[in-house]
């Protein structure tokens, strides 16, 4: 993982909003609402109860946001939350009835022809088609959705599992799912037999929806096989819903007549009108696991209530969602971006970018492509990904007009100076702030999220997201985050969007989150506040690396390597060592242009010394062309140590480029 470097490299202000746009935006308008001042005050406000002032506090503030942003509970919720069990076990809206797809699609399409007719996603095609659906399709076929599992026999609370290709139907799957009160199960499409038919396993789903495949790089990927073999190894599935994303529907897909169905038959034939069920605040919506790049994959459990105020709320202010948009974030239904997107902008009736391909097929230019053609307003995307788009040359964006996008976006990992900076100058304009977010699958949101009113230093994550009670604390659990020291991100309150437990109990939920501190949520990353109030993320703390009794975090190094102006991405890992207990090894990718040669392996060791210290100076530093990766970007590093040391690799089913294992093998 390329890691932040130093707080003394990113510590200019980059970005300055400009006044017209910070009273333009959402967040200003709330604050304007409220009689807030400022940024410090909106923060204290919504997350602190402040002395003399009744509208204060993450109570008041998750109160007031149900109104404020338009969402409608089929039931009065009767308090905020009951936290009678401690934040651990906090039950949100407690009384309160409510359900997803009603406030995402329903009410959007009863209501005027021209609500009713907006378009709700515009999907393209790696191979170019692109389709758009309303609002008043979505219904209908969310609705066929929901009929064809109640005919399948799901009832509420059964689980339904979506390994499907990013079309649009995904959309419709997963606000079927939401109308009926199932769980749905969202499945990277990128995944392999064994991580798939681990999550259906876990899951215990009796219904899949998947496709005969979709287009990478020009070529068909087939993934019905795939579903198949998952299936035989996991169990429990007993219908399976096909969509004909490739054409195969004239007999060229492996069919199994008691089980599997075309959607055309299954979906489509089904009746399109369907009550949305009534469901407590506290219903079960979705069943969201971690990527696995750390060991089996947990599942993460959502509540109705609790991703409906969490997506909108970051959509709505940190993103500064407004009717006219087209909001484009790079993801897959299976990773959590995919449900926060389509969830926090169709709660405001807005219109969603989907996209199915690879991000530089047929060119690398073809992200800049299609947000000039479709006039693409937000764009998320991981900061992998732009270093991969930024090694191929400005050149590429030159005949494209970038202007339509106001807000960029990022998340997934630490930033380095140099790629941040290109995505503001160059994809930005050195205009639209980047949003740089920070939470995760255990809250389907945002921990730490910059506010579009604000300046911003490279690389930096702003502060804490609203209605956020984050700190940073030392070893003991005591705050250094106004002593601007490095200390573990953590937690101090619970949020509606907080995972109710893990799906396989919660004896590892409370080990995982809640065991290093008291009555705090340990996020596992560092975290360090500057003197300016600048947030910065360090990488992850449970990765520490210890080098004869002295610790450092793998970012660290990348970091350090990352400073030399011949070095593009870094990755370290620990590896056994007779003297030190452990000692670094580290793999660097090069700027292009840039010789490999022993000589530049010492510059990279001495760097790191001279940075981290001397015990810290990599053992071996290795050179590779690529790292292995999962589709969100983050760098399987798992699977760097594994390979080194020759352990097994265990499941590298999440793994996009899967010829990296190779390169790694031969790296020189």
């Amino acid at each position: 993982m390329a890691g932040n470097t130093s707080l003394e490299d990113v510590d200019e202000v980059v970005h300055e909003p400009s006044r017209e746009f910070v009273e333009s935006t959402n967040v200003a308008a709330f604050m304007r609402e409220y009689g807030i001042d400022d940024y410090e005050e909106l923060i204290e406000r919504t997350t602190t109860e402040v002395d003399g002032e009744p509208e204060s506090g993450v109570d008041w503030f998750w109160d007031e946001l149900v109104d404020y942003l338009g969402i409608e509970f089929y039931e009065e919720y009767d308090e905020v939350r009951d936290n009678s069990e401690g934040p651990q076990f906090t039950d949100w809206y407690p009384g309160g009835e409510l359900n997803l797809a009603h406030n995402v699609v329903d009410r959007h399409a009863a209501r005027d022809e021209e609500r009713r007719n907006t378009v709700a996603t515009i999907w393209e095609g790696e191979d170019g088609e692109v389709r758009e659906i309303t609002y008043h399709e979505l219904r209908r076929q969310s609705n066929q959705v929901a009929n064809a599992l109640e005919e399948r026999g799901i009832e509420t609370g059964d689980t339904v599992g979506l390994y499907m290709p990013m079309v649009p139907e995904v959309a419709a799957i997963l606000y079927g799912c939401f109308k009926v009160g199932a769980i749905a199960v969202p499945i990277f499409s990128g995944f392999g037999v064994d991580a798939t038919a681990t999550r259906i396993a876990d899951s215990e789903c009796s219904v899949l929806f998947t496709g005969d495949g979709f287009y990478r790089r020009g070529s068909p990927v087939r993934l019905k096989g795939a579903a198949d073999e998952a299936i035989e190894e996991a169990g429990y599935v007993e219908h399976t819903v096909v969509f004909d994303r490739l054409g195969s529907s004239d007999g060229d897909v492996p069919w199994d007549d008691d089980r599997d169905e075309w959607w055309v038959d299954a979906v489509e034939a089904a009746d399109d009108e369907y009550e949305t069920k009534s469901l407590a605040s506290d219903q079960e919506s979705m069943l969201l696991y971690s990527s696995g790049t750390t060991g089996k994959p947990k599942g993460i459990v959502h509540t109705h209530a609790g991703v409906q105020v969490q997506c909108p709320k970051e959509v709505y202010f940190g993103m500064d969602l407004k009717p006219s948009d087209r909001f484009f974030w790079v993801s897959d239904i299976g990773w959590m971006m995919g449900p926060w997107t389509l969830i926090g902008t169709h709660t405001f009736g807005g219109t969603v970018f989907m996209y199915e391909g690879a991000p530089d097929y047929p060119e690398p230019d073809r992200f800049w492509e299609m947000i000039d053609r479709h006039e693409l307003t937000q764009f998320g995307i991981s900061p992998t990904a732009i270093r991969a788009l930024r090694k191929h040359g400005d050149e590429w964006l030159e005949d494209h007009d970038l202007s339509s996008l106001r807000l960029l976006g990022s998340t997934g990992e630490p930033w380095d100076p140099e790629s941040w900076r290109w995505f503001y100058e160059h994809v930005g304009g050195g205009e639209a702030p980047i949003i740089n977010i920070s939470g995760g699958t255990e809250i389907c949101g945002c921990f730490l999220m910059p506010m579009p009113t604000e300046p911003l230093k490279p690389c930096t994550l702003g502060g804490p997201g609203l209605g956020m009670d984050i700190d940073i604390v030392g070893a003991t659990g005591e705050s250094v985050r106004e002593e601007h020291e490095r200390g573990y991100l953590v937690a101090r309150d619970s949020c509606p969007s907080m995972t109710k437990s893990l799906w396989s109990g919660d004896e590892r939920y409370l080990e995982e989150y809640w065991s290093r501190f008291d009555d705090m949520w340990n996020h596992g990353d560092w975290a360090q506040k500057d003197a300016e109030g600048f947030w910065f993320l360090h990488g992850r703390a449970d990765d520490a690396l210890n080098v004869a009794g002295r610790k450092v975090g793998p970012a660290e190094v990348e970091g350090a390597l990352i400073d030399h102006e011949a070095v593009n991405q870094a990755a370290a890992i620990g590896a056994p060592d007779d003297t030190t207990g452990t000692a670094v090894v580290t793999y660097v990718i090069l700027e292009a242009g840039r010789e490999e040669s022993d000589g530049l392996r010492e510059e990279l060791r001495a760097q790191v010394g001279e940075e981290l210290g001397k015990p810290f100076r990599p053992r071996e530093v290795l050179f590779v062309d690529e790292f292995p990766k999962t589709q969100s970007g983050k760098i399987i590093r798992r699977a760097i140590e594994a390979t080194y040391t020759g352990e097994d690799l265990g499941d590298m089913s999440s793994i996009e480029n899967p010829d990296a294992l190779e390169d790694l093998e031969d790296a020189r």
